[in-house]
Order: structure tokens, then sequence, then C-alpha cells
């Protein structure tokens, strides 16, 4: 069987459109299989995690039915994203791709913003560097966003410069450790269990502490970023362009 595979999936690819599109039933099984193998990544809603937002309907390698069947089918080169061929077979990739559509929601238009001018926002009076990395350039203490613009949608971010608080990223909490006798020192999650915890702050320090009746470490499901919900709104929509811009090409 898994020889007949190659050919299976070019024929599969021939067709113009999906042969699930617009039924019910069978895009609630697709629905299933996402949450299974899916949603591990990419969110239970597909709206993204450690893998890219799927609701925009909008992708890097394509959009077309046959864009994604290609995708799911085989993977992506240089990615945690599998071929699923073997696992899935024709069918329910079809399936899962009826579920995909089912999802995609209308995007907003692209604020009107000065990308140049929200790229020196990021870096300067934003601070956002402080924290966060593009390409080789940045901090590691919080989310990578050398792809962010591929992976979350406009209201997604605005949201979370807004409101950094509504969807945490996992891993990236606050945490605070108090050693005796020294200052408490404040960062981003590193690591966490019942006998230490590690911390990195904004300034890219890396801290362990145990966790004894001498050390406290306070883990606070917050984000350490500040709101900017404060800025104006040109300002709002430049750095908004920017980020969207960011699609690691």
């Amino acid at each position: 069987m898994r020889s007949l595979l190659p050919a299976l999936l070019a024929a599969s690819l021939l067709q113009a459109q999906n042969p699930f599109s617009g039924n019910e039933k069978e895009t609630d099984v697709g629905r299933g299989l996402f949450r299974i193998l899916c949603a591990p990544c990419h969110g239970i809603g597909a709206k993204g995690g450690r893998g890219p937002d799927l609701t925009s309907g909008v992708y890097a390698a394509g959009s077309t039915d046959r864009d994604l069947f290609r995708v799911i089918a085989n993977g992506v080169a240089g990615t945690e994203m599998p071929g699923y061929a073997a696992r899935f077979g024709e069918d329910n990739i079809w399936r899962l791709i009826a579920y995909l559509r089912s999802v995609t929601v209308r995007q907003d238009p692209p604020p009107s913003g000065d990308k140049a001018a929200g790229e020196a926002l990021f870096w300067g009076k934003g601070g956002c560097g402080a924290c966060h990395r593009v390409g080789q350039r940045g901090s590691p203490a919080g989310p990578d966003l050398s792809r962010i613009g591929r992976k979350r949608s406009l209201a997604y971010l605005r949201q979370s410069l807004v409101d950094p608080n509504a969807d945490l990223t996992a891993g990236f909490y606050k945490i605070t450790a108090r050693p005796p006798g020294a200052a408490a020192v404040t960062g981003v999650q590193r690591g966490y269990d019942n006998f230490s915890c590690q911390l990195m702050t904004m300034s890219g320090q890396f801290y362990s502490f145990p966790r004894d009746e001498k050390t406290t470490c306070d883990r606070e499901f917050t984000s350490i970023m500040p709101s900017y919900r404060n800025l104006a709104e040109g300002e709002l929509n430049n750095l908004l362009v920017y980020l969207l811009s960011l699609r690691g090409e």
C-alpha cells in the first residue's frame, strides 16, 4: 500500500476542488482529526500556537485546496510540520481541508501605516527588542517574532499589544524568585517544577533557583510584557504593519 501512495496522491492533486467541500458530516470528521493530530501545534480552534494561525485562509505554501493537500501530505521541510500522507490517506486529508475552510475568517484590511516607522518604534521607543528576537537581533527572553506575520492575524496582534494577558504563550509566564539575603529577581519562565525554577530577565540573564524553605518562586499566569494601549493610533498601526511584515523571508 505504501508504494501506491505517491500515485494516489498525484491523482488526488489533479482534482481542482475538495470533494468534501461544504459537506457538514465530512467537515466534522476533519474537525476530529485536527483536534487529535494538529491542535497541539496549531491550537484547538486553528488560531495558532507553536504553529501558525490557520484561520486566515492565506498560507505560506499556497492557499488553494491543492496547495493545502500537498503541504498536509508531504509536510514542510525544515519545520516541525510532518507529512501525513501515509497516516491520513487521501480522503482524510480532504476532510481536514474541509474543516480548515470552515474555520477561515474574513480578514480585516491591513491598517494604513508606515512599516519603517513601525520598525523604528519596535527597536526604539517601544522597547520590544528587549524581550523579543527578530532574526539574529534582539533578546530571547520572549517569543521569537521572526515569522509572526505569517503565524498570527491582524486582530490577534492588535489584541496582544493592547492586552498582553488576553492569550498568553505557554511557558512564557512571569516568575519572581526571592532568594534569602538578596533582592527579588523577576523574569520570564524558563523552567518550573517542584524542586526548582528557572527564569530569564529582560536583560537576558539566566537564573536558576531551588524551591525550598529559604527561596520562594512565585509564578503568575500573566505576561511580563507591558500594554501598548496608550500608543497613539498612528503609532499602533505603524507597529502592526511592521509585525505583519515579519514572515521569516
